[in-house]
């Protein structure tokens, strides 16, 4: 079959030495549809990024739609694929181009559009002639495709190292999903999961493998493999490998091989924010007063929720210095008989926001002031009410980063403690105030090595007696 294609034309008699290298006069390109944007709008896109900033709102911020920013980040897995430093001078930028456009318009020479940008005319000369519309007979020069032309040209595309040597990706694929064996050497199946295309869900079965992670896999191929140099990889080459679609080495499912188990790299950004709206950041940790680092002074509290079946909670609190516990009866609403608990539906499992607030309000409000200083949660739901806390039980409130339950060790600590009498997976609801109280008591007056094996209602009690001898009444 004959080809479609337009023969190459010859140079004309007297033409320029350069004439037969000007991309302009090579047989037209297939079509791409309408050019992607420039690589300063995908530059902005990815800086947005890793500022934390959600693919939404980028997408608003630099102008183009969802779903394309979407594509962006799912193909790059994630991660910028361009360098985010803005380049040299020597290229030519957008704007520069949209301006070569403007005054090509206007019939003006090359020499005076260099003059005009603050370029030399043979780079205006070469840009026009490299660069310049050949869809329609006429060559027309416009910015768009200009910048197109050039990004396209600057690619320098290399295959991956995982594509290329088989033996290397046939390593690093069992490593990854390699299947687990038994004392007698036969494989274990063990949960069949198939792949969905994202991250596995809470409390679901994932796949079992090996499993290494790859930094573990680099850094063993230098130990069984020490006189080859082919077998060698980067862990983050194989990162990329996984995440980024069109490296063509390793397929995106045996990301679920990985620890975390994620369809898509996160950015470090993302993982440090809150995500919470009411945690804002004068209420953060690293707001909190030092004199509560130390535990010198009294009046420092932790707190945090434990969960039973079906919802079920039980509120907890620790003053920091003496570890006195105080437990919060959190029962259910009546409606939780004949709804149950549903998802981002009403609080009726006891453990609302309201609910919390005033019945820390109840436990701590007639301390005296000294005894309630501040008090640091989690960045759990329950205290979103916390502004209001802080006027009812005048307690400054302060929450920890995400995923830092070390910030809260004394109450950590406790929560271990208390799950000798109210188990995992048990309903905390049966209980009521008095026997939740009852083992309060009983945890205060455990001696304790910390306090010298004084007990923690010991030391609670000297702290309140400090505070009523100063002259401090406290109404209990």
């Amino acid at each position: 079959m004959a080809s479609s294609r337009k023969p190459w034309p010859e140079a004309p008699a007297g033409a320029r030495r350069q004439w037969a290298a000007d991309r302009a006069l090579r047989p037209a390109m297939r079509s791409p549809g309408r050019p992607e944007p420039s690589r300063a709008v995908q530059r902005e896109f990815w800086r947005l990024i890793a500022r934390g900033v959600t693919t939404e709102d980028a997408a608003a911020e630099i102008g183009v739609s969802t779903p394309v920013a979407s594509r962006w980040f799912r193909h790059a897995g994630g991660m910028p694929p361009i360098s985010l430093a803005e380049p040299t001078g020597r290229y030519l930028s957008f704007a520069e181009r949209e301006e070569i456009a403007l005054l090509r318009a206007q019939d003006l020479g090359v020499r005076e559009i260099a003059r005009r940008i603050g370029r030399d005319p043979s780079t205006v000369s070469r840009e026009l002639r490299r660069n310049a519309a050949t869809r329609a007979d006429s060559r027309s020069y416009r910015a768009g495709v200009a910048q197109w032309k050039a990004q396209q040209a600057a690619k320098r595309p290399k295959q991956a190292k995982l594509a290329t040597n088989p033996r290397l990706r046939d390593y690093v694929q069992d490593k990854l999903s390699g299947q687990i064996l038994d004392d007698q050497g036969r494989p274990i199946a063990g949960p069949n999961v198939p792949w969905a295309g994202r991250r596995h869900g809470r409390r679901q079965d994932r796949r079992w493998g090996v499993a290494w992670s790859p930094e573990q896999i680099s850094n063993r191929l230098k130990l069984d493999f020490p006189d080859d140099e082919t077998m060698r990889i980067s862990h983050e080459a194989i990162y990329q490998s996984l995440y980024v679609q069109g490296r063509g080495a390793l397929r995106r499912e045996l990301t679920a091989c990985l620890r975390t188990g994620r369809a898509l790299r996160e950015p470090r950004a993302r993982t440090g924010r809150s995500g919470r709206s009411f945690v804002t950041d004068d209420v953060k940790i690293s707001q909190r007063p030092p004199e509560a680092a130390d535990r010198a002074v009294p009046g420092h509290w932790e707190g945090d929720l434990i969960i039973g079946l079906d919802k079920s909670a039980i509120g907890t609190l620790v003053e920091r210095r003496s570890r006195y516990t105080m437990l919060l009866h959190l029962p259910r609403m009546e409606e939780f008989a004949t709804t149950g608990y549903v998802k981002n539906g009403p609080a009726v499992a006891g453990h609302g926001a309201t609910a919390v607030r005033d019945a820390i309000t109840a436990q701590i409000g007639g301390l005296p002031d000294q005894l309630r200083r501040s008090l640091t949660w989690d960045q759990g739901g329950e205290l979103a009410q916390h502004a209001q806390l802080k006027i009812d039980a005048g307690i400054d409130v302060y929450f920890c980063d995400p995923h830092s339950p070390w910030q809260r060790p004394s109450n950590e600590n406790t929560n271990g403690l208390l799950r000798q009498y109210f188990p995992k997976g048990t309903d905390l609801s049966r209980w009521s105030i008095g026997q939740v109280q009852a083992v309060a008591v009983s945890l205060n007056q455990r001696p304790r090595k910390v306090l010298g094996w004084r007990t923690p209602a010991e030391v609670f009690a000297q702290q309140l007696s400090s505070t009523q001898q100063a002259g401090v009444a406290w109404t209990p």
